[in-house]
């Protein structure tokens, strides 16, 4: 709808009561545009002003988390047991989103996991990186796994996801978290056996690793509506996740290990229902 037929539908609505006239209605509209279009600049100057301080602090935050790096991963130490085993794994599973997408078999790999970071990209504050550094193990080879969001500016209807760009795990041999190997049903009473040898598959299973392959839809013999609700669906589970670890996790992963965060947490939700 244009502005003059938004217009035109705003003096409808006010000429049904009958007391004002079209020429002050109109006038009127004009004020409200005139003020949208001074909260749009503030708000275009705020964005710009948020993503300068981001920076900033950015830059602040690096240092300290360096010297979590170093004290977690021992790096600096001499001690036979150095660091502190297990760190991340600990962190993750304290936090109730991420433990629900860490399965049993995950948690071995998982060990190995030395650092997370997050960098905005492209100088826009809404873009990031997601950055998951690991010892070398027996899982994969890859020494750092990465999930990428880029988001863009929608006039209408704020800031919309973009692309999303996931790493590409080379397991070692036998050793993938994200499938397993099934053994197919026997055959019938009556079909001719052609060896003893049971027939296995590969199937896709739950696994955190998941999260580095953006969410993707099967072929289903649904309508194409339901298609898009359900990869809408798993969109925004993975940025829920991807925002978790940016904004709870990294900067507060020591509380977390300790498990502080998640007492925090619940006093933050009990506030929350008091105010309800």
């Amino acid at each position: 709808m244009s502005n003059e037929e938004n217009i035109m539908s705003i003096e409808a609505v006010h000429n049904t009561g009958g007391d004002s006239s079209d020429a002050l209605v109109s006038k009127r509209v004009l004020f409200l545009k005139d003020i949208q279009v001074k909260h749009d600049e503030l708000e275009e100057k705020f964005i710009e002003e948020k993503a300068a301080l981001e920076a900033k602090y950015d830059n602040l935050y690096k240092p300290l988390f360096n010297k979590r790096y170093e004290i977690v991963n021992g790096v600096a130490e001499a001690e036979t047991e150095k660091g502190v085993p297990n760190f991340w794994l600990i962190a993750m599973k304290t936090n109730e989103m991420l433990a629900n997408e860490i399965t049993e078999r995950d948690e071995g790999a998982l060990k190995y996991l030395k650092d997370i970071r997050c960098c905005r990209i492209e100088n826009n504050s809404r873009n990031f990186k997601l950055e998951f550094l690991f010892d070398p193990n027996p899982y994969f080879k890859n020494s750092v796994l990465s999930k990428t969001y880029h988001v863009t500016d929608d006039d209408d209807d704020g800031p919309v996801l973009d692309k999303v760009i996931g790493t590409d795990i080379k397991w070692c041999p036998g050793k993938c978290l994200t499938h397993k190997v099934v053994v197919k049903k026997r055959p019938k009473k009556g079909t001719k056996k052609v060896n003893n040898i049971p027939m296995t598959k590969t199937e896709n299973c739950e696994s955190f690793f998941n999260f580095f392959k953006p969410p993707e839809i099967d072929e289903v013999d649904e309508c194409y509506t339901t298609m898009v609700e359900e990869l809408q669906n798993l969109t925004d589970q993975d940025y829920d996740i991807a925002v978790t670890i940016r904004d709870k996790l990294i900067p507060h992963a020591v509380s977390w290990f300790t498990g502080e965060a998640l007492v925090d947490e619940d006093e933050y939700n009990d506030d929350d229902e008091n105010d309800d």
